[in-house]
């Protein structure tokens, strides 16, 4: 009875360990080859030849590290941004996640007219951030702003939810941490789409320091009678958190 019993936890213990593989590798190796996909074609790194888009959407980040130095993810989108204003391959710059605020001053600070830019304040997640560039701000279409490899995780959720978004490569910063979470991001990436359903954070009263009015004046709105993906027929679906 006893032989038996060991016998049983070894067999559980070796289970175990082949979950924890799958999880820890095979899940980040298929959630990075489906996201890539998703993405191929779609990303740029040439200002000269990345097509205009009426907004880019740049995806935020805190200003400074926690030990008070810059944060030069932060640095590097801004000057992405602000290269692809300059050379008008965006009109409007919508700002979301991380510090909007932040974001905005950069942005003005490097010569873009105030005016021109609008902040996402309920941007916690990526998937927000892009939910919203439709949902909230009415844009069929967007050029997102960030290091490669958050644009293609954007991508993969924009392409879902029927989004039509390329994106632009702002440069990539040594952060051997940062692209190590960025493995799971992506299994989280595709669990939201495809496991959870998960829904964005609506936070309405807080999306923008503009009435949505006003915003409609500046920005081409898309009509959407529901919040909800695309799914593979074109249907437009309400989804759970």
């Amino acid at each position: 009875m006893l032989i038996a019993r060991v016998r049983l936890m070894k067999r559980n213990l070796i289970m175990l360990g082949l979950v924890a593989v799958f999880i820890f590798v095979a899940g980040p190796f298929a959630a990075n080859v489906v996201i890539v996909r998703a993405a191929k074609g779609k990303t740029y790194s040439d200002v000269g030849i990345i097509p205009h888009r009426r907004v880019g959407l740049v995806l935020g980040c805190p200003k400074s590290l926690s030990d008070g130095k810059p944060n030069l993810f932060f640095q590097t989108r801004i000057t992405a941004a602000a290269a692809l204003y300059r050379h008008r391959k965006v009109d409007y710059l919508l700002v979301s996640g991380g510090d909007p605020t932040g974001l905005k001053d950069a942005l003005i600070d490097r010569g873009v007219r105030a005016e021109r830019i609008y902040a996402d304040y309920s941007g916690f997640r990526t998937l927000d951030s892009v939910i919203h560039a439709k949902e909230v701000f009415g844009q069929a279409e967007v050029t997102i702003i960030s290091q490669e490899f958050q644009d293609q995780r954007a991508i993969f959720i924009a392409n879902h939810w029927g989004l039509d978004a390329i994106g632009f490569k702002a440069q990539d910063v040594v952060s051997p941490e940062t692209h190590f979470r960025e493995h799971f991001a992506r299994v989280r990436a595709l669990l939201d789409i495809y496991v959870f359903r998960t829904k964005p954070s609506f936070l309405r009263d807080r999306v923008a320091r503009v009435e949505l009015a006003d915003l409609k004046s500046a920005l081409p709105i898309v009509p959407s009678s529901s919040v909800g993906p695309v799914d593979g027929e074109g249907a437009r679906n309400i989804v759970g958190h």
